[in-house]
């Protein structure tokens, strides 16, 4: 935890299949409480946290759609569950005395906040940990472009993916133990060689605002707190080349 934080502010994208631990399907409650160990770790050192969580640990709208589902019924269903996750994460932040809001794109007031902009940007500013619930609130749009979206949004200074390695490769690691990893990257490259670091739009987005995307390891405890500090093992997609 040496050292002063590179951002003041940032969002952290997680996957729903990052909170699986473990298990096939669903929540695995240490996996859950150790992420939220690391988010407040990052807040306690002065840094503003936001929080976009997937939900393909519950259900994905894609893989419904691919089932004969109507696309846009199965990606609301999958708005869904991240509101799920973003409840459970809640939860555990606030176990360790963590303020935390959660603040839905589809409007549900009796478990969460409605998104207003300004509203958000107020409670980071107070010291609270939000949570961007429900994607965009639109079908056809991943949680990788609601990550992106909302960092511009925020004025967020990076968005850090937690993935299950630590960083991009030109290979899958675990089938190709000599698969190369990348210590930075453009996002044209990322963009030009489909690396699957996030889809397109989210890529695109965050090119448009200059905003940095570090991806990472989430399964490393304290990763998250270590490369704000300007340690750590990752991958940094910015305007600047492979090396």
């Amino acid at each position: 935890m040496a050292g002063t934080p590179r951002y003041k502010r940032v969002l952290l994208k997680i996957s729903g299949e990052a909170l699986m631990g473990g298990r096939d399907y669903g929540l695995d409650p240490d996996t859950v409480n150790r992420i939220a160990e690391d988010v407040r770790d990052v807040l306690f050192k002065g840094v503003e946290v936001c929080i976009v969580v997937g939900g393909g640990n519950i259900f994905r709208g894609i893989s419904g759609a691919a089932a004969g589902m109507e696309r846009a019924t199965a990606d609301y269903m999958g708005m869904l569950a991240t509101v799920i996750n973003s409840l459970a994460l809640q939860g555990a932040l606030e176990k360790l005395d963590v303020n935390t809001r959660v603040l839905s794109a589809i409007p549900m007031a009796t478990v969460a906040e409605p998104y207003i902009r300004r509203r958000a940007v107020r409670h980071m500013e107070k010291g609270r940990v939000v949570i961007f619930a429900a994607g965009t609130g639109n079908p056809f749009f991943t949680t990788d472009t609601a990550a992106a979206l909302r960092a511009s949004e925020m004025g967020c200074a990076a968005l850090l993916k937690g993935t299950k390695v630590d960083g991009v490769y030109d290979a899958d690691p675990v089938k190709n133990p000599k698969a190369k990893r990348f210590e930075r990257l453009s996002y044209r490259d990322v963009l030009t060689q489909d690396l699957g670091v996030m889809d397109h739009a989210a890529i695109s987005l965050a090119r448009e605002n200059c905003i940095p995307i570090l991806v990472f390891s989430i399964y490393e405890s304290g990763a998250f707190a270590e490369i704000l500090s300007g340690g750590g093992q990752y991958t940094e997609v910015s305007d600047e080349g492979v090396t």
